[in-house]
């Protein structure tokens, strides 16, 4: 073998260890993910419950969402890339493991077995299929809602509405340290809109059928 493919070969291999190394090291456990969220439920676990910053607003149905996204989410916030101090500050807490563990928990507690994923989704008002088709959402997000083309985009059938407008709003805010989100894609895509379009937009995903919801913990029914 030529010795100059050597030394090649051997940082192939070893690329190749660490990758694979690191990539077991992150798989997530729903069960160790279940002892993880007590910074979760209160939030999140509770049916209805509303946020006041940066302006009220339900906080999100996590549940039944996917895990990629979770993580991707999670670590977005720890890298500041999504400006909200207490998301940012529960992120700073977590560990790779800690995220995965928690998406891996998330996703598998919303779940049915034996339930049928939502079809194309319906059409809204002429206005909403305007804008839909406007911001190419579809493209993402998939013709549902609920099943993007990517696992780390969202599942945005059924979110609360109010949260979804909050959220496209962020993206829209720059030179703000406490609210915003660093997306380039979304970014370019949701400041073709006016705030009331965003949120008709927002209105109509949240009206749709779609698989998040809150299951809420045994101390908060």
């Amino acid at each position: 073998m030529n010795k100059l493919l050597l030394p090649l070969l051997a940082a192939i291999v070893a690329s190749a260890t660490t990758f694979s190394a690191f990539a077991e090291e992150i798989k997530g456990d729903a069960t160790r993910g279940a002892t993880k969220n007590a910074m979760c439920i209160g939030c999140h676990g509770i049916v209805g419950y509303q946020a006041s910053f940066p302006e009220i607003h339900k906080v999100p149905k996590i549940s039944g969402q996917g895990a990629k996204y979770i993580v991707s989410a999670l670590t977005a916030y720890k890298k500041g890339e999504r400006k909200h101090p207490t998301m940012r500050g529960i992120a700073d807490s977590l560990t790779e493991q800690d995220m995965a563990d928690l998406a891996a928990y998330y996703e598998a507690s919303g779940a049915v077995a034996g339930a049928t994923p939502p079809g194309k989704a319906a059409d809204g008002s002429a206005k909403a299929v305007e804008l839909v088709a406007k911001g190419a959402c579809v493209t993402c997000h998939g013709d549902s809602f609920s099943k993007p083309l990517d696992p780390t985009y969202p599942k945005i059938a059924g979110q609360h509405s109010d949260y979804l407008y909050v959220t496209l709003k962020a993206y829209k805010t720059e030179h703000n340290p406490q609210v915003g989100r660093g997306n380039a894609i979304m970014g370019g895509q949701v400041k073709q809109f006016s705030n009331a379009e965003l949120k008709e937009l927002a209105n109509y995903i949240g009206s749709l059928p779609g698989e998040l919801k809150t299951v809420p913990q045994h101390k908060f029914k």
